[in-house]
């Protein structure tokens, strides 16, 4: 499993970021009030004969002038040794305000820092984060939040400083803001390897309670931190030992989109384990994959499209594929491979009807419910995506067997989907490779080959004879070739092949001249076809290609006369050695 975050949660940190900087701006007005209020007022000038009073009047004295220095001096640089001991001294002050000031502080350094923030100011940070006043705690893994999110800190610094505890306590305040933004903290801190075990060790218990809160912020949060812990094999093992399965099961029917795509997600990188298959389905009657199909019609693409993707991998194992054919999934399949608005959505159901396509027993139910149509309209989109063509000639290949799966393909789309893609400037070679592949399989059908004949394009022909002379890639070089040794070379073929009869000329002599002999037998197949056209054996006569197939033919000659040498030889009277059979074999076939 990938380590990291994921596009999903990148996009939520952006926006989060965002969000910082709008509330930031506020508290930096906030706090210059505050500071220039509190300076300002009697209280704090009155002096007394006594002296322990005089002595705390110096040292509150003392602190405001430094959080006026704070806030005020805009010559010192925010991350100043300066401002480090100002800070420090604040963080430790038994007034609650000044640590609010001092934690608001903290909070204007995380939105305005572009660079990481020194080890020694991890310092007053931590002291903040053991306050016993819930505002300052607040404030200060609101800012924690912040630093992480921009990678202003290291992740394993904040646990090696022992900053998990206080923000799990945290978890405790029953406070909503505050809950959001310890377990914005632990989510962040979760993403990274290293820091997993811990987080397992100490947290997983207090993120399992309160996602099952009906706070969405809350439920959203932990339902991050436990995606995050299952990009790991050992965490997810744990996770699923303490009863993490049911609680992400049940988290599917949150209305809110983003609490969804995390627990789907996450239910992904469990459902990949297969020792985690029997857990995961045996929470009521398929309740997991009837959720996973409901939200397969979500109006939020990529909820869909994980949906999708987490039943793809748990289609992997014929016995989830049996019970989840019992269910109501066509219509929310169909509707999410003919979905437009992302690629996403089409892709992933794509490769779960290839997945289903791949079991026999599947076929004539995905023939019945129309597949094969979908799959030929979508090869014929103006842009199909390489995997969306990959995973459709597979699901061609799995259903075209079948008698009911041929007179399907016929009446399709398909093949003349098959041929668009051909042309299609986006194929990859290893796209192509499938396409062809697949297309030399339905050819092996007089019906296919009859059909194809008649509506390939001379753009379509070039193609094939351009894809035929690859010599770097030879597999892809034979399937090209193999398709127009199939087309049925009448006057319609021979006409769009006319003009290419040198390229075509060349590729052949380049089949007859390789070692293997399938290449060899494939360009003996196709001359015998083009040799019916007066204007190609024109070309042939006295040509390099005529020369080779001399040799060719010299060669078969000699090796069946070879074979017939030996031929009435045997080891064993009234029998054949094995050695003699495979030999009548081979002058059989030559």
């Amino acid at each position: 499993m990938a380590s990291g975050l994921c596009e999903g949660c990148a996009r939520m940190l952006a926006a989060f970021t965002v969000h910082l900087r709008k509330v930031s701006a506020e508290f930096e007005q906030k706090i210059k009030d505050f500071v220039r209020e509190l300076s300002r007022c009697p209280c704090l000038r009155t002096t007394t004969s006594k002296g322990f009073k005089r002595r705390k009047e110096r040292k509150t004295s003392h602190e405001l002038s430094l959080l006026h220095h704070l806030y005020t001096d805009h010559k010192t640089p925010m991350l100043s040794q300066e401002c480090l001991q100002e800070l420090k001294t604040l963080a430790a002050s038994e007034s609650s305000d000044l640590q609010k000031a001092a934690a608001l502080y903290c909070l204007y350094v995380s939105h305005h820092l572009e660079l990481p923030l020194p080890a020694a100011f991890m310092d007053p940070f931590m002291a903040l984060l053991l306050s016993t006043n819930l505002d300052v705690q607040k404030t200060l893994s609101f800012s924690l939040v912040n630093l992480l999110i921009k990678n202003n800190v290291c992740k394993e610094r904040v646990l090696e400083m022992g900053m998990l505890m206080p923000i799990l306590e945290i978890f405790q305040s029953g406070d909503s803001a505050a809950q959001c933004h310890a377990c914005a903290c632990v989510a962040i801190l979760a993403s990274t390897e290293s820091n997993r075990e811990a987080v397992v060790s100490d947290a997983l218990i207090p993120l399992l309670a309160l996602a099952k809160s009906y706070d969405p912020q809350d439920q959203q949060n932990a339902a991050w931190a436990l995606l995050n812990l299952t990009q790991s094999d050992c965490s997810t093992r744990v996770l699923c030992e303490v009863g993490a399965i049911p609680v992400l099961v049940l988290l599917l029917q949150s209305s809110h989109p983003k609490v969804q795509f995390y627990s789907c997600s996450a239910l992904c990188n469990i459902a990949a384990l297969q020792e985690h298959h029997h857990k995961l389905l045996s929470i009521g009657d398929h309740f997991l994959l009837k959720s996973l199909l409901t939200l397969m019609s979500s109006s939020v693409q990529k909820n869909s499209s994980q949906a999708c993707r987490c039943l793809q991998i748990l289609s992997k194992s014929v016995q989830i594929q049996a019970k989840l054919m019992v269910l109501d999934w066509a219509l929310p399949l169909k509707a999410l491979l003919l979905s437009s608005s992302t690629i996403a959505g089409p892709e992933s159901a794509m490769k779960l009807l290839s997945t289903l396509s791949a079991h026999p027993a599947n076929n004539e139910v995905l023939v019945v419910e129309g597949m094969l149509e979908v799959t030929g309209e979508l090869l014929h989109h103006h842009r199909p995506s390489s995997d969306v063509i990959t995973h459709g000639c597979n699901t061609i290949s799995n259903l075209c067997d079948s008698r009911l799966g041929q007179e399907a393909v016929l009446e399709s789309r398909c093949l003349s989907g098959l041929l668009q893609t051909l042309v299609s400037s986006i194929t990859s070679e290893d796209t192509l490779l499938c396409v062809t592949s697949c297309l030399c399989h339905l050819m092996t059908s007089d019906k296919f080959q009859s059909y194809l004949s008649t509506i390939i394009t001379s753009e379509q022909v070039l193609r094939l004879v351009e894809l035929s002379g690859k010599n770097g890639n030879l597999k892809l070089s034979y399937s090209s070739a193999a398709i127009i040794s199939k087309l049925e070379m009448d006057g319609q073929i021979i006409q769009l092949l006319r003009s290419h009869f040198t390229a075509v000329s060349e590729y052949l002599l380049m089949f007859l001249k390789h070692q293997e002999v399938t290449f060899q037998q494939l360009a003996i197949t196709t001359l015998g076809s083009l040799m019916k056209d007066g204007d190609f054996l024109a070309l042939l006569a006295g040509c390099e290609l005529e020369r080779q197939l001399s040799r060719v033919h010299a060669q078969t000659e000699e090796t069946r006369r070879l074979l017939q040498m030996i031929a009435p030889f045997s080891i064993f009277p009234g029998s054949e050695s094995n050695t003699v059979q495979i030999l009548r074999d081979l002058r059989t076939v030559n």
